[in-house]
């Protein structure tokens, strides 16, 4: 670790400033508060994973709002798909078909994809133009070209070898043009469908009467079969070779006294799983709303096939929430494990997530949510917080608590979920270290995110950077302000020191008979991040 310090007078004030270099690579800067006799952090870099470079490897797309954050361009394939799979992407991704390119004829066998909003490799080779059709013919023309893009003031950008740092933004960044083999083209894909149409007929064909056997055989079988198919279900649960690391805490799970869903029942309140039901994505899988016979909606969270959440993760969540039972943590109705099918069974919640209500702009809640709903809201995180920490006969370290792991009813209360990451803890024991750092940069404490260390504390910094989103209604990882260069959390320091902590307030939820309120909101916030 390397730090360092620097000292600036101005006006008969001293400001004393750190940098420091971690060995992992990351970047702190820190000023100190004479006051407070503690050094203030007020920049950290990368704030996302996707700001170190080559975290996708060769051909990788990043996008730092996704999970996995890593994914293959168009055209490409992991080149490890186990190391892929299991969370690590700097392996990169490789073509599944080759380009035809050649020097007699280089001009049909090969076309380009385009992919907005990119931010683009490093090492362009420029070339002085202001028609974007010139750039295309001269990568086409060139072998060696692989991708291209154009910007008015550079003109052409040309790239060969390997893409590497790709990544992909919500609303900025450049049109990238990746030559694929014409194979990988939509009008080339179209052709084949004459070929495939015959054979995916026959086979669905086949498929049918082999469905409509197996229904009469299950048929007949009986509510006897069934039954033992549930009791076959449970032993699946206890037995997975996975679950050997949480043996201790899953033989205190009574299972017979959690529900257990079968798969026909699920699909049948989803539609079969309908993309249409889908409430959003996460690191576990797709979540569908569903609809039992019964009338009663459901939240169905679908373990992927492809996820990077592992079954460790699926059965913590499934024995930290089946001990815990408070008004502000998602109920869990139940589970479903049939083969390779895994899905946890909760509560519906209409009104979505709290980051869906704070920062998507065409949710209704933008007219609705006055500061008193926003006082409720954290007041209810702050009573689950309390019963996870204190209150409940575990401890809970919950490790990613963060707006989209807050959840509205149809009344507006948050009810804190997804305990994939959660940490039970002992009678004694009140931190842990760790080599394995999970959660969600921006509302990592420090110590977590450098050190591995994390504790009760460290949730608590999460719900004082939650509280200070939703005091100013801007995500801390996106909000800068203009006049100085700060985050979100260092411009309410700053506004905090300078006794104007008001102007910190999002005007949408100002209220001047509430000023002692929200400025006491503003206190609890910074005492719980500094």
């Amino acid at each position: 670790m390397r730090v360092l310090s620097m000292a600036t007078t101005t006006d008969e004030v001293t400001f004393l400033m750190q940098l420091t270099l971690n060995s992992s690579g990351s970047y702190v800067q820190t000023v100190w508060d004479d006051q407070r006799k503690i050094w203030d952090i007020v920049w950290l870099a990368p704030e996302t994973e996707c700001d170190v470079y080559g975290t996708c490897g060769s051909f990788g797309n990043c996008n730092a709002w996704d999970l996995p954050i890593c994914s293959c361009l168009r055209g490409f394939e992991p080149t490890n798909k186990e190391e892929w799979e299991s969370g690590n992407w700097t392996g990169g991704c490789q073509r599944r078909t080759q380009l035809q390119c050649d020097e007699s004829n280089n001009t049909s066998g090969d076309g380009f994809l385009r992919l907005p909003f990119m931010k683009v490799p490093d090492f362009a080779e420029p070339f002085p133009s202001r028609r974007k059709d010139e750039c295309r013919s001269r990568c086409l023309r060139n072998c060696s070209c692989i991708a291209y893009a154009h910007d008015p003031n550079i003109g052409c950008m040309f790239w060969s070898g390997s893409l590497i740092d790709i990544q992909r933004f919500a609303k900025v960044g450049y049109d990238l043009y990746i030559r694929v083999s014409a194979s990988e083209l939509d009008s080339h894909k179209d052709k084949k469908l004459f070929i495939i149409i015959p054979i995916v007929v026959a086979f669905c064909s086949m498929s049918f009467f082999a469905f409509i056997a197996w229904c009469w055989i299950a048929k007949w079988k009986g509510e006897k079969t069934k039954d033992k198919r549930i009791f076959e279900v449970r032993q699946i649960f206890f037995s997975d070779s996975t679950t050997t690391v949480l043996k201790d805490e899953s033989q205190k799970v009574n299972i017979g006294e959690l529900p257990l869903f079968t798969f026909e029942t699920l699909a049948n309140a989803t539609d079969k799983f309908h993309d249409k039901n889908i409430l959003g994505k996460g690191g576990f899988g797709p979540v569908y709303m569903g609809k039992l016979d019964n009338g009663k909606e459901i939240a169905v969270k679908r373990l992927s096939a492809i996820s990077g959440q592992r079954i460790e993760e699926f059965m913590n969540e499934v024995i930290v929430i089946s001990k815990l039972q408070h008004r502000n943590l998602i109920r869990l109705l139940g589970c479903c494990v049939e083969k390779e099918e895994k899905m946890l069974i909760y509560e519906h919640m209409p009104n979505k997530s709290l980051d869906v209500c704070l920062f998507d702009p065409t949710h209704p809640s933008q007219n609705i949510l006055d500061w008193m709903k926003h006082f409720g809201i954290i007041e209810g995180i702050g009573r689950g917080l309390l019963y996870l920490h204190k209150d409940s006969r575990i401890k809970i370290i919950h490790r990613d608590l963060k707006p989209s792991n807050v959840l509205l009813d149809g009344d507006w209360n948050p009810k804190i979920s997804d305990f994939g990451m959660a940490r039970i803890f002992g009678g004694n024991q009140d931190h842990v270290n760790t080599t394995r750092v999970m959660g969600t940069y921006g509302y990592m404490a420090p110590e977590y995110a450098m050190e591995g260390r994390f504790s009760e504390k460290s949730d608590v910094y999460s719900f004082g950077v939650l509280m200070l989103e939703i005091v100013k209604g801007k995500k801390n990882t996106h909000y800068y302000n203009q006049e100085w260069p700060l985050r979100l959390l260092g411009c309410a320091w700053k506004l905090w020191s300078e006794g104007n902590g008001l102007a910190f307030v999002d005007e949408t939820i100002a209220d001047s008979n509430l000023k002692e309120e929200i400025v006491r909101f503003i206190h609890v916030a910074l005492l719980c991040v500094q």
